[in-house]
């Protein structure tokens, strides 16, 4: 299966950790960026299968990100991945549309269960 994975953080760290997290099975194109606008932009752009993207980044968070991609007819499924333990930022998150929650580290068993409970694999 080829996937185009966006893997949106403003932490260099977190988004390798999250890369080498991803299931051995996927294979395709994974784009990481820094920033929620480019995030945003890149899904307007290109096609993208899932995202994978943190929450709190300077600019536009990733709640922003969660908006904004209200937006847009063919945005992608979002995961988000986070270090945010409080259960209201995953209702939050939930409520705009994130298909699954991942917490910080990222273990590849939890984002493996993730995906497949949000149907994406």
């Amino acid at each position: 299966m080829t996937t185009h994975v966006l893997v949106v953080d403003d932490s260099t760290m977190s988004r390798k950790i999250t890369v080498r997290a991803l299931p051995e099975n996927w294979a395709g194109e994974i784009v990481q960026l820094d920033n929620g606008a480019d995030a945003v932009a890149a899904c307007r752009d290109r096609s993208v299968d899932v995202m994978l993207l943190d929450l709190t980044m300077p600019g536009m968070s990733g709640f922003d990100v969660l908006e904004a991609l209200r937006e847009i007819d063919a945005a992608p499924p979002v995961v988000v991945i986070s270090a945010d333990a409080q259960p209201k930022a995953e209702e939050r998150a939930r409520e705009l549309g994130a298909r699954g929650f991942v917490r910080k580290p990222v273990q590849p068993d939890a984002l493996a269960a993730t995906l497949r409970d949000a149907g994406l694999l």
